[in-house]
């Protein structure tokens, strides 16, 4: 199989993820992502003197709108980091467009091609690889070469995770960092002697017994938008049973991926959960919000989401409770768990009307300050490397545990998927997998009709 990383860059890797992963949410990601539509936790108060911002060229002017989406993360770094830009370009005259709702508001403009001059690929109905298969987004190839960071170095060297790449094209660059996997109760794992799954098999052994004793369904997930198993549970299940390319394979809806053998053995999993009863029968009407706060009741014991669970639900998290993380256990015994790194990226329209400042805005963000002021403000971590929070007191007890999963090679294989999935597979298979986990469909009807709708995205494609 391989690894994310290798040799200097695991060692690189190793040490940002002890000091970056600082809590967040998002689904994220992007393709038709689910995102927090309740208020954020306050953050701790900066207590340091902001960075000295750069004067800005007064060539950059004119009106700059900027769309971004406001869940989990919340938007007081959104509203730090444009007040600065503002600052420094004083001749630029901003327009935000925000909120949890923003992508279905501004669809319209997308459609029309007017689009806003800078977006924020994230939240429920955006999908970066269909925004790029309809031209909307601008190709940033050769533009990203140029971009520095304030030490000197190039940006596209200092990435954790690097672009999605389309045929050797870069449309977005990744501003946020995250990863899916399974959250459970560690108080209540602790008081009641449950163990930590460490693969599929001590995964339904543990669910057995949570089934027993507390009288409820182990596993929930929102069924309103069932991607959430698809890129929490189903994704990293493909990694461990094919690697990268099977899971580049399935993401591109090449043919035979979907009715391979590896795919089937994966679904065969989902469908052994279904015919125990471990999977709650009302999850198909549940939001994200709804299934969390079903989790953090102990109604269910297990939830895949990303690391914004924390944040999102800050205000809603019972005395005593204690968030523990662990990469979904898909994978077989004896097998390392596997993880999918997962990235929100940030994007310049194709037809933005001013290009000229969406450049100097996109180059302002991506930098070491602000993705420690990321952290501060949202408990997540932007995708640049070298960020030192060592010294910051505020970073969770989970998001080191996880660190510690994770920078373990013998516990932990890394994959990495080349680019979102489209809006145009992905829901059709999340359709047919919401039928699956209702016990309405079996593995191989569901296999069969996923490569039926992967035969439709390609015909579609062509």
């Amino acid at each position: 199989m391989k690894r994310l990383f290798k040799g200097p860059a695991l060692l690189l890797w190793a040490m940002i993820l002890v000091l970056v992963f600082a809590a967040g949410c998002s689904d994220d990601d992007e393709e038709t992502t689910d995102e927090p539509e309740q208020e954020e936790a306050t953050p701790e108060e900066n207590t340091e003197e902001p960075a000295e911002e750069p004067s800005g060229d007064s060539s950059i002017s004119g009106q700059l709108e900027i769309q971004y989406f406001v869940g989990g993360y919340g938007d007081s770094w959104w509203k730090e980091v444009i007040g600065d830009f503002q600052a420094a370009y004083p001749d630029v005259e901003i327009v935000e467009h925000a909120g949890p709702n923003i992508n279905e508001e501004m669809r319209s403009r997308w459609v029309s091609d007017d689009p806003p001059d800078v977006v924020y690929i994230d939240g429920a109905g955006s999908s970066e690889t269909q925004m790029v298969e309809d031209g909307q987004l601008m190709d940033l190839t050769d533009w990203l070469g140029t971009i520095e960071l304030d030490d000197g170095s190039l940006l596209k060297d200092s990435f954790i995770v690097d672009p999605a790449n389309y045929d050797g094209k870069i449309y977005s660059l990744p501003l946020v960092f995250d990863t899916w996997g399974t959250w459970y109760d560690k108080a209540l794992f602790e008081e009641k002697g449950y163990e930590v799954p460490t693969d599929f098999e001590s995964f339904m052994s543990s669910m057995e017994e949570i089934e027993g004793n507390e009288d409820i369904a182990p596993f929930v997930t929102t069924g309103q938008y069932p991607y959430y198993f698809l890129r929490g549970v189903l994704y990293p299940a493909f990694g461990a049973a094919g690697g990268d390319q099977l899971l580049t394979d399935v993401i591109q809806g090449k043919e035979g991926a979907w009715s391979s053998p590896e795919v089937l053995e994966v679904m065969k999993k989902v469908e052994e959960m279904q015919k125990a009863g471990f999977i709650d029968e009302g999850f198909a009407a549940l939001n994200h919000t709804q299934s969390q706060m079903n989790f953090l009741l102990h109604q269910n014991a297990y939830i895949p989401v990303g690391f914004w669970l924390p944040n999102e639900m800050a205000n809603d998290v019972p005395d005593g409770f204690d968030f523990g993380f662990i990469p979904s256990p898909m994978n077989d015994a004896g097998e390392p768990y596997a993880i999918v790194p997962d990235l929100r990226p940030l994007a310049i329209a194709e037809k933005a009307e001013n290009p000229e400042a969406a450049k100097a805005f996109v180059e302002f963000v991506f930098t070491r300050e602000y993705a420690k002021l990321f952290s501060e403000h949202t408990g997540a971590i932007m995708n640049v490397s070298g960020v030192d929070l060592s010294s910051n007191p505020n970073v969770p007890g989970y998001l080191i545990d996880a660190n510690a999963l994770i920078n373990d090679p013998e516990q932990v294989q890394i994959y990495q998927k080349p680019h979102p999935m489209s809006a145009d597979l992905e829901t059709p298979i999340s359709n047919a997998l919401v039928s699956l986990m209702l016990g309405n469909m079996s593995a191989e009807e569901f296999v069969e009709e996923a490569e039926k709708a992967s035969a439709e995205y390609r015909a579609g494609l062509e």
